[in-house]
């Protein structure tokens, strides 16, 4: 996988965190950096740590599917889109409160990170070298969710639904490019 598909699952992955970043800065009186800093760490680090966790579960049985791993891997990646483009399309417009207890940012950082874990079994079908993409992932998702909060202070909740639904169609993609592939087309 190359570094540039690897931005683009990321930058995808990260979607989820960053639609809930925006809520935490509408609701934070003033933009506060280490604010930023701790929703930022827990979104990075749990989006880094599920794909690890779904790979070493993948690894446990690749080889048994290696036959049809793409088609798992389209399957994963098509589904966790598809969640992503429905749950944009919904009315209800949920926004976080300003709160960063550990409860409520372990509950959020899970519920944004569980489509990383499916992603992380679809990089054991695909050998994928797992440290630096885990770490590339937790640093965009890193990045993505510290300029979330101030988008969300300047800006509001109007991107969220915006930024879910780019995130579904790009990991979309990437699962048809890597149907393509397997299939020599």
């Amino acid at each position: 996988m190359s570094l540039t598909e690897l931005f683009i699952i990321a930058v995808g992955l990260s979607m989820d965190a960053f639609a809930v970043s925006v809520c935490k800065g509408l609701a934070m009186p003033r933009m506060n950096w280490k604010g930023a800093f701790i929703v930022g760490l827990y979104f990075g680090g749990f989006q880094a740590a599920m794909p690890l966790f779904g790979y070493f579960l993948g690894s446990r049985f690749s080889m048994a599917i290696k036959a049809y791993d793409h088609w798992i891997a389209f399957i994963l990646l098509a589904l966790i889109g598809a969640g992503m483009i429905k749950e944009s399309l919904e009315k209800d417009a949920e926004c976080a409160d300003a709160s960063l207890g550990v409860r409520e940012m372990v509950l959020l950082s899970v519920a944004t990170s569980i489509d990383a874990l499916a992603v992380g079994v679809t990089f054991a079908f695909l050998d994928v070298d797992i440290v630096p993409a885990v770490s590339f992932i937790g640093a965009v998702t890193f990045t993505l969710s510290m300029v979330g909060v101030k988008v969300g202070n300047v800006f509001g909740c109007r991107y969220k639904s915006k930024a879910e639904l780019t995130g579904g169609i790009i990991l979309i993609l990437m699962g048809i490019k890597i149907l393509l592939e397997h299939l020599g087309l």
